[in-house]
């Protein structure tokens, strides 16, 4: 299994459908009223997202367009290390989306061991087309209401939609409490823009690295990881011995 296609749904099939999320099927792209915002900030501070013995949840969300194939190589052979990091601090469930060709945005079901994420990624080829971000933190927002999610990490190297509709569905994920890692490969700056503003608006963090940097993006992932397993108190102790962990939480609010 690859995923299962991102795409709007009408309203009367919401509720098949957040069954279908939490176990990777199709998801809706449903724009959010006030009322609606509010009854997700009261159900998200009614949880206890580090609470003791509770697995760590982190969307892990990666741009698939033709341009990255590196990356997704270097992404899937760095993920298990991820979960050696949270191994540390207790458990994390990993929920992988990607983006790809025309239209194309997939989510799996949530997944708790190393390998069998390595497997499912070598399974997917990157395909040219434009970013579909604003899909990744539609996906990260429903996800949060129905699982606790606790951090999302998004890794790319350009955007290509309107920026302020991502900044609007950046600060609904902040009211969430669900903080954004925004990792940036390269040095585009109207990307740079976008993803600074995001991990602003999420309590989340920007960092960019290298291309082709694995140990810059190793150290950026484990902070990640440490962060959905422990929260901010394990993302400062990492902090004292790895960069990595020092840009993220030097930029949290």
């Amino acid at each position: 299994m690859t995923g299962e296609p991102i795409k709007p749904k009408s309203a009367g099939e919401v509720d098949s459908a957040k069954a279908e999320a939490r176990k990777g099927g199709p998801l809706p792209e449903k724009p959010s009223a006030s009322e609606d915002i509010a009854a997700f900030v009261a159900k998200a501070r009614a949880m206890s997202p580090h609470r003791t013995g509770a697995r760590g949840r982190l969307v892990f969300a990666l741009d698939a367009t033709m341009s990255r194939q590196p990356t997704w190589d270097m992404a899937c052979a760095l993920q298990a290390d991820m979960f050696r990091e949270a191994a540390s601090l207790g458990s994390l469930d990993i929920r992988l989306v990607y983006y790809r060709g025309f239209n194309e945005c997939r989510a799996t079901g949530w997944i708790s061991d190393s390998a069998q994420l390595a497997k499912l990624m070598s399974k997917i080829n990157c395909q040219g087309g434009n970013t579909q971000i604003g899909k990744v933190l539609s996906e990260a927002r429903r996800e949060a209401v129905a699982s606790a999610v606790r951090a999302v990490v998004f890794v790319g190297d350009a955007m290509e939609e309107q920026v302020d509709d991502l900044c609007a569905k950046a600060g609904e994920l902040g009211l969430l409490k669900v903080p954004v890692f925004m990792f940036q490969e390269g040095h585009d700056p109207t990307a740079e823009q976008a993803f600074r503003e995001i991990a602003r608006l999420t309590g989340g963090a920007w960092c960019k690295f290298d291309p082709g940097a694995a140990a810059q993006l190793r150290e950026l992932l484990r902070a990640a990881a440490a962060y959905a397993a422990g929260g901010r108190e394990a993302l400062l102790r990492l902090s004292k011995t790895t960069g990595g962990a020092a840009a993220l939480i030097g930029q949290m609010k």
